[in-house]
């Protein structure tokens, strides 16, 4: 079976205090793009599970989020663990704040449920998720949604109008358990309007939307690398995005627009600033 694995931004995240088991309460609106990850699931006769990307510094094995979905997913099933090949044709950007291990192990739940005749409502595939990470319950259900507690809390919310994503991962990488280790300690400069942008989107408004993004993890970024995701951001708003921020713990900028022709103008621009940049459209 061949499955899309599907990109998620944060058009709103918040931090809103750190919880007595360890994790933080979390307040975002999520959002689908195009931009995906093909996967191919296939029975072999060896009884592995077996995982393999185009990618070779990726995990092979039970440490890729997409082997630990199959392995809850038997689990839940109370079934014996089934010769599995998990292939995965990466094209999310890696360690990006995009979702790409979270959405990937989605879809190996998905995939499964189809495979095995099972069936089960999209409720208990993101509680199996949740058992893979805090984003997997999301990328299950994909589409607009408000996530809160650690993320697996989920309200599906009327879709965001269709528009462009220009969207730019720049060449490094941030650290996603030193970012939450340090929120607790920065003093934020704003806060999302996430109820502001759930408003916007009960009305179709998209630069409504767009106008109340805001990620607190800006806030708690490097120096160096916080200057650099604002200049990707101002580069996106100079070129006509109705709103611009950056996604889940980052370092990835992106932008929202109503003109296809100002897209490309944008993304052209943000290739002189190396990194990987693309050009989609919203799921």
């Amino acid at each position: 079976m061949e499955i899309k694995a599907h990109a998620k931004l944060n058009l709103t995240l918040d931090v809103l205090g750190k919880r007595p088991d360890g994790y933080h309460d979390l307040r975002m609106v999520m959002q689908s793009i195009e931009l995906a990850d093909t996967l191919t699931l296939t029975r072999n006769d060896t009884g592995e599970l077996r995982v393999g990307t185009n990618l070779h510094f990726l995990p092979n094995n039970e440490r890729n989020l997409a082997a630990q979905a199959a392995l809850r997913w038997w689990e839940r099933e109370n079934t014996v663990p089934c010769g599995l090949d998990i292939n995965i044709e990466k094209h999310i950007p890696v360690c990006a704040g995009m979702g790409g291990g979270s959405s990937d192990a989605a879809a190996v739940l998905r995939a499964l449920n189809q495979m095995e005749d099972r069936h089960l409502d999209l409720d208990i595939l993101a509680e199996i998720g949740a058992l893979v990470g805090s984003d997997v319950p999301y990328c299950v259900m994909g589409g607009t949604a408000l996530a809160e507690g650690r993320g697996e809390v989920l309200t599906p919310l009327p879709p965001l109008p269709k528009c462009w994503v220009v969207l730019c991962k720049p060449e490094f990488s941030i650290s996603t358990p030193a970012l939450f280790a340090k929120i607790d300690s920065v003093r934020l400069r704003c806060r999302p309007d996430a109820k502001g942008a759930v408003a916007a989107l009960e009305a179709g408004d998209l630069a409504g939307v767009a106008r109340r993004m805001y990620n607190v993890f800006e806030d708690a970024l490097p120096d160096r690398q916080r200057n650099r995701v604002a200049d990707l951001k101002n580069t996106l708003i100079q070129c006509g995005a109705l709103g611009a921020s950056m996604s889940g713990t980052g370092p990835t900028a992106f932008g929202l627009f109503d003109s296809e022709d100002r897209a490309m103008e944008a993304r052209e621009k943000l290739e002189d600033f190396g990194g990987e940049v693309f050009l989609t459209r919203t799921v």
